[in-house]
């Protein structure tokens, strides 16, 4: 007598079958999708750091690879720099590799500050509330050693510490009142000590480290981070050409790093991190044996 079970009992392979017990679903099973649309086992896409960013001297250097970073982790970002054509062109080439809406042109001469607070709303319309501000416009002229040139040092001035601290302060006030965000300024190992080489450089990014170093306390208390960031010898256009560059890491790396510190709200970030030992030292060399040296 056959069994009602064994009458009942669909053969393997039928539409909603089981699989016989001791047995694994076949290889095709593993490389169907999940409810996602995510080959089955892999890891869920990481969410972005920052949701919107700000890059301000973004078309070259550290900017430039600043915003590619950013977008290629998710981040919607605006690229601010003087020459547009260029910052057009670096954009199209984000949307390209990360898809569209992933990075916006903003073109502005840092030095001209009454357009800040008008541009930084256009921003936030365009993107959302800015998450995270990353100020990297930055000169520094080829001068002799002979050379008084007022104005190549106002400009220098104007670009390095003026418009940084523009930028940086309509940031901190709208940071504030939402009680969140991050600002990070790209200053230079040259601002640690006094250098006859180029005064008006190095006085641009101590005056810079010495401001966010100021923002940051003021800030301390409100939700804010601000990171300072003092590169080494970067591969970039501003030192192309420069004799004598040791240890010069690209400008993609350094965005890692800088990205990196920003994420950890580092206070001081020194890109790479043997900078630190190094100024240490430079710092340690007296004023007139440092004026002997010449640099």
């Amino acid at each position: 007598m056959t069994s009602r079970s064994t009458l009942e009992r669909e053969p393997a392979g039928a539409p909603g079958a089981s699989s016989t017990p001791g047995t694994q679903p076949g290889p095709e099973a593993s490389r169907l999708p999940d409810a996602q649309g995510r080959p089955r086992g892999s890891r869920p896409p990481k969410a972005p750091r920052w949701r919107t960013a700000a890059v301000i001297g973004a078309s070259s250097g550290i900017g430039a690879a600043l915003a590619s970073r950013l977008a290629a982790q998710g981040t919607r970002v605006a690229l601010v720099a003087r020459r547009g054509e260029l910052l057009d062109a670096r954009v199209a080439e984000l949307e390209e590799r990360f898809g569209g809406g992933r990075a916006r042109a903003y073109a502005h001469d840092v030095r001209n500050i009454g357009e800040i607070p008008e541009l930084f709303g256009r921003i936030e319309d365009d993107l959302g509330p800015l998450e995270l501000i990353v100020y990297a416009a930055g000169v520094m002229p080829r001068i002799g050693w002979e050379d008084y040139d007022s104005a190549a040092d106002r400009d220098t001035l104007e670009i390095n510490l003026v418009g940084a601290v523009a930028w940086l302060n309509e940031a901190a006030d709208r940071f504030r009142r939402r009680s969140g965000g991050t600002i990070v300024g790209i200053g230079s190992v040259a601002g640690d000590r006094g250098r006859g080489g180029n005064p008006a450089y190095a006085a641009s990014k101590a005056g810079l480290a010495n401001y966010l170093e100021s923002l940051r306390h003021r800030l301390l208390y409100d939700g804010v981070r601000v990171v300072t960031v003092k590169p080494g010898f970067v591969d970039t256009p501003m030192t192309a050409g420069l004799p004598g560059l040791r240890g010069v890491v690209s400008a993609d790396r350094a965005a890692e790093l800088i990205l990196r510190a920003a994420a950890r709200g580092r206070a001081v970030a020194y890109v790479p991190e043997r900078w630190r030992w190094v100024s240490l030292v430079v710092r340690a060399i007296p004023s007139r044996l440092l004026a002997r040296l010449r640099i």
